[in-house]
């Protein structure tokens, strides 16, 4: 790709890039969001149309009108949000659409055979074809999406966050998987935001800021500081080196304590306590019972039991908007799910707590809302034309902020942040990072659940550690260390007392 440019109405998404990625190589597409990674990929695979600027493919110019033209010409994509119909096996799913036919009607063995052979030969899984992708793991509906994105003779493949929600085993397979496409003289356009990942899997990298081209170097040429800097334009030395500066909470009051907690086979036994101004960590491997302990006290699990204290009172939530009433928010990890209502505005998403506490009867007082949506937009830099912006058109970034201010103009007392900065680029992760600790500075307690044990480590004054549904090890201050925190995720309880007895 050379001279891409593309503009929506005055808005100049590209401008002058050039993108050149070669057969077998995987080659990092890196960038803050509103870089231009995602405009760039939609031009090469058909979905928008460039203004001017040349493609060329396995030796031909293109310019693909459709996602199906690109994809008859080898070109695949993966997407952070899979395009899988779960209530369809994998077998099913691989075939969506290209299923072969025999005397008239879809040859359901053929569709059977087949994706068990593409998920052994190439990607070297043993699966169940016939499974409901309902109950299937997330690494298996990667591996899914995957296997249909090569069964169409994919010279090249573009991986979009494809590692968000996985864990390190399930990163491990589609690593590999990755590792025999390179094999296969198959290219792979890898775009992620985990710095890790990009050193570990990528060849080469190209790095774009506010639409245009800046560099393309080896991977190996790289340092972690250095490939920052070019995504955010400055000196990332305050990002990569910052910790927090630890105190003792110890004689702060409990805000919130949690005793006993279970729930099904998710959660067996979960307790802990929050403080004034803390900032307390989960962490554990997926299925740990992170999410699903957090949600027994904020009453969205309807199936949760345990003994819960919010202020040293007993309490026992039947949904949410009670937890809400006590000073308790929550910012989900699935923010798209769960957190924002896309077709509305940031001033309407920020409105949805603040509302009841600025009406009196019928009454609903506008502009004491509009001051503090105002205020909190330029309180956290939300980027933004105008707080009548629809939420859905911002980055993944701005939309977790606006999240943020949901909970912040109310002043909670304990808000719970799930994977707050799941999906959104270094730059805007750093100001999520700042922004949960003015919070902590101003006497909220925090609840962190992170996958990412490098921002616990930052961030956390302390840290529980799950496995199994079960909290196994309490780490206080400068306790918190990569090696503390993962074998920590990796002991169970059993584990830990036969540690204990042995002395």
């Amino acid at each position: 790709m050379s001279g891409i440019n593309k503009s929506f109405l005055a808005v100049k998404a590209l401008q002058n890039v050039s993108l050149k990625v070669k057969p077998g190589e995987v080659h990092a597409l890196l960038g803050e969001n509103g870089a231009g990674k995602s405009t760039l990929i939609k031009i090469l695979t058909g979905i928008y149309s460039m203004d001017s600027g040349k493609i060329v493919f396995d030796g031909e110019e293109i310019a693909p009108k459709t996602a199906l033209e690109a994809q008859k010409l080898g070109i695949s994509t993966i997407y952070q949000e899979l395009n899988l119909i779960p209530y369809l096996s994998i077998a099913e799913n691989i075939f969506l659409g290209r299923e072969p036919m025999k005397a008239g009607r879809i040859d359901w063995k053929k569709v059977r055979k087949d994706s068990k052979e593409i998920l052994k030969r190439e990607l070297g899984l043993e699966a169940d074809v016939n499974m409901e992708l309902n109950d299937c793991s997330t690494a298996i509906l990667q591996m899914t999406a995957l296997a249909r994105a090569i069964s169409i003779d994919a010279k090249l493949v573009i991986m979009d966050e494809a590692t968000s929600s996985l864990e390190e085993k399930e990163v491990a397979v589609l690593f590999d998987a990755i590792k025999r496409l390179k094999e296969k003289g198959i290219a792979v356009i890898y775009i992620s935001h985990k710095m890790d990942e990009v050193f570990e899997i990528c060849d080469s990298a190209t790095i774009l800021k506010d639409g245009q081209y800046v560099d393309t170097k080896p991977v190996s040429e790289l340092t972690k500081l250095s490939l920052v800097s070019m995504m955010i334009g400055r000196d990332a030395t305050d990002i990569i080196n910052f910790r927090k500066q630890y105190r003792d909470f110890s004689n702060e009051p409990v805000v919130c304590e949690a005793m006993n907690l279970h729930s099904g086979k998710r959660v067996k036994d979960v307790s802990f306590n929050v403080r004034r101004g803390e900032v307390v960590g989960l962490s554990g491997l997926l299925a740990s019972g992170r999410t699903e302990s957090v949600k027994i006290i904020y009453g969205a699990d309807p199936n949760g039991e345990g003994d819960v204290k919010i202020r040293g009172k007993e309490v026992s939530f039947r949904i949410p908007k009670d937890a809400v009433a006590v000073g308790m928010g929550f910012c989900s990890e699935d923010r798209k799910k769960e957190g924002i209502f896309p077709n509305m505005s940031i001033e309407e998403n920020m409105n949805v707590v603040l509302m009841p506490k600025v009406t009196k009867g019928a009454v609903i007082h506008d502009e004491g809302i509009r001051d503090v949506v105002d205020e909190y937009i330029e309180k956290l830099a939300i980027l933004t034309p105008s707080k009548n912006q629809l939420i859905k058109n911002l980055s993944g970034g701005n939309q977790q902020k606006v999240l943020l201010a949901r909970w912040m103009c109310v002043k909670p007392d304990l808000l719970i942040l799930d994977e707050p900065t799941r999906g959104i680029d270094v730059g805007a992760k750093a100001e999520i990072e700042n922004l949960i600790q003015r919070l902590s500075a101003e006497g909220v307690g925090v609840i962190y659940i992170s996958s990412e044990w490098e921002e616990l480590e930052r961030g956390c004054d302390r840290i529980i550690v799950l496995n199994d549904g079960m909290d196994v090890e309490e780490l206080v201050g400068e306790e918190i260390n990569e090696e503390r925190l993962l074998k920590a995720m990796t002991t169970s309880r059993a584990e830990k007392v036969k540690e204990k007895e042995a002395g």
